[in-house]
């Protein structure tokens, strides 16, 4: 089910939304993505249909007691599937009013002509398909990093990240912290082919030439990945971006690992947000070493744009 679909062939910001608390995040950032790029914005809330509250009464004591257990539970089915979809209603077009004020902000301020159009979608079912139903005329996705279900627990990454990651061949940026206009971002780089694929996108985006850049290396000291971070710089320089790059030794700054290393570096710096290659190992290997995006994730509040 939708309120209003996007026109085929029309790029647009897609942000998902779910009434959790990092919700403001998610629509502050899809505004100035929008007007950055001067696209439309998507909002996106899906309905988790909840399991019905019907119940196998075969072993009921009689008809009547069976049909009249049954007609309740239906009725109650009923009022649940009603009040979703009215909190749904609600939640879009909260969301929206909140965005659209921004833009005629962001509008006057700088004396833009035109200003993103603002659409809601609402969608039943679970959030990945729904994503994947929008997926072919999305420019980016904006995710909060805790959904609703997880927004009190102490795991910092919502429990879908990791498989709409995996699944969407977008460009996703994860966000949790109150909006800050971006100035800056810092790639991970590891020589990698998904760091490399990372730097070309990065060339291919208009709206990194006013940001200024970082390109971070950490534990890769010998000639192969040196050269492989001078080349990315390079040529990202040659695409006409601001950019500097960094070579860290973790256990040389007193930092455990990659990671700590890669936050402290973003913190100390002051920048904006991360960009990394997200996934470059299979799930098969990640069981046994681990993943750098995820624990990125799960190791930071500032946003993270994750590159497949």
């Amino acid at each position: 089910m939708a309120i209003r679909k996007t026109a085929s062939g029309n790029p647009h910001i897609l942000a998902c939304i779910d009434g959790s608390n990092v919700t403001e995040s998610v629509c502050d950032y899809a505004t100035w993505y929008g007007s950055q790029l001067n696209l439309p914005i998507s909002l996106l809330h899906v309905i988790d249909v909840p399991k019905s509250n019907r119940h196998d009464l075969s072993g009921a004591i009689g008809m009547d007691s069976r049909k009249h257990l049954l007609n309740e539970l239906a009725q109650l089915d009923e009022q649940t599937s009603r009040i979703a979809n009215q909190h749904g209603e609600a939640l879009v077009k909260d969301a929206k009013q909140h965005i659209e004020k921004n833009l005629a902000v962001i509008s006057s301020n700088e004396n833009a002509q035109q200003v993103p159009e603002v659409h809601t979608l609402l969608r039943r079912g679970k959030l990945l398909p729904a994503i994947e139903h929008f997926v072919h005329d999305t420019r980016v996705i904006i995710l909060g990093r805790r959904g609703q279900d997880h927004q009190n627990d102490r795991v910092n990454i919502g429990s879908q990240i990791e498989s709409v990651v995996r699944a969407v061949d977008r460009p996703i940026m994860v966000c949790s912290d109150a909006f800050e206009t971006p100035d800056s971002y810092m790639l991970a780089f590891d020589g990698s082919p998904t760091a490399k694929k990372a730097v070309q996108l990065i060339c291919e985006n208009e709206m990194a030439k006013s940001l200024q850049g970082h390109i971070v290396m950490v534990d890769h000291q010998d000639s192969q990945y040196e050269n492989a971070l001078y080349k990315a710089q390079q040529q990202m320089q040659d695409a006409g971006l601001n950019v500097s790059a960094h070579i860290i030794e973790s256990k040389a700054a007193g930092h455990k690992d990659v990671v700590a290393a890669l936050t402290a570096f973003r913190r100390q710096h002051d920048i904006s947000f991360f960009v990394i290659g997200a996934y470059g190992h299979s799930k098969w290997r990640q069981f046994f070493v681990g993943s750098t995006t995820t624990k990125l994730l799960a190791n930071t509040t500032a946003p993270v744009i994750l590159l497949r």
